[in-house]
């Protein structure tokens, strides 16, 4: 970044997924920080942070929906942010699942802002096609459904308190469909179409990170032609997600139960790519099979 460009984050999400956390975690990173600017302030905020006096060049500002009457306007500003020069624009949208949402408002007794005299579910389902366009334009999409308020700080640390904030990588997921979609997820493939090691009663209780049911996953010629066709879309997808201006993409591999085939395969795709990008993997489910 040069001494004239401003680094601007820009929080938002659904009402509950802990943009209050968000912001104070950026305010201990010495961002300065605006909570609550009207959109339609945003171009008049950064014409004051681009004066020549001005010695403030990282800036987050959190916008959600208790300024939806100047919400139509945002997209305006963001386009105007995204032609100019001297500001690089990352949006960081917070999310979490309905029911994790549902329980935090019934936690703190307060009312969802979109639907004060209702139930809360109502005022979430409303956000969240308000917002969806916004989630689509995000550099950044964290999950906090399974976060406490120190977890959320320690990955808002890992990804923004280092200098060179443009590193690209992949976060590989394996998860079980049974359990839910990983809602943080920029892609999703489904393999439960590949023999399931969870019929053979010796491998039942084992995982995928165990040779013996990789080897049983792989030897197989659906899963190969898999690999090959999935690798080659991989190479094509990721640089335009690079390119794009996100800072990761997260690439889930779901099977029924999230124990074998997806852990196999996403500790093969990791491998496979890990030269190209730094690669993280994340088994969400591998310790959830009943009994273990």
């Amino acid at each position: 970044m040069s001494k004239t460009e401003t680094k601007l984050i820009i929080i938002t999400g659904m009402s509950g997924a802990g943009k209050t956390v968000a912001v104070q975690s950026f305010e201990d990173l010495g961002y300065y920080c605006v909570d609550n600017l009207p959109p339609t302030l945003i171009p008049k905020f950064l014409e004051l942070m681009k004066d020549s006096t001005n010695t403030i060049h990282k800036v987050a500002l959190v916008i959600d929906l208790r300024g939806r009457e100047f919400f139509d306007t945002l997209y305006e500003s963001l386009d105007l942010i995204s032609q100019d020069d001297q500001m690089e624009e990352h949006i960081l949208f917070l999310d979490a699942s309905d029911d994790v949402l549902v329980s935090r408002f019934k936690e703190t007794r307060r009312a969802h802002p979109l639907d004060l005299s209702g139930l809360p579910l109502s005022g979430i389902k409303k956000e969240r096609d308000i917002l969806d366009e916004l989630r689509g334009r995000a550099q950044k999409i964290i999950d906090t459904s399974t976060l406490a308020p120190k977890q959320l700080r320690e990955k808002i640390y890992e990804y923004y308190s280092k200098e060179n904030e443009t590193i690209f990588s992949i976060h590989f997921v394996s998860f079980g469909f049974k359990y839910g979609l990983p809602i943080d997820a920029d892609l999703v493939f489904d393999v439960r179409f590949l023999p399931n090691p969870h019929y053979v009663e010796h491998m039942r209780p084992l995982t995928g990170l165990e040779k013996e049911v990789s080897d049983y996953v792989f030897k197989w010629t659906e899963t190969t032609r898999f690999t090959e066709k999935l690798t080659d879309l991989l190479h094509f997808m990721i640089p335009q997600y690079k390119k794009e201006g996100k800072s990761q993409v997260v690439i889930a591999i779901g099977c029924t139960g999230g124990q074998h085939r997806s852990v196999a395969l996403t500790e093969y795709f990791a491998k496979t790519f890990s030269s190209s990008y730094p690669a993280h993997i994340t088994h969400r489910d591998i310790k959830k099979r009943k009994g273990s």
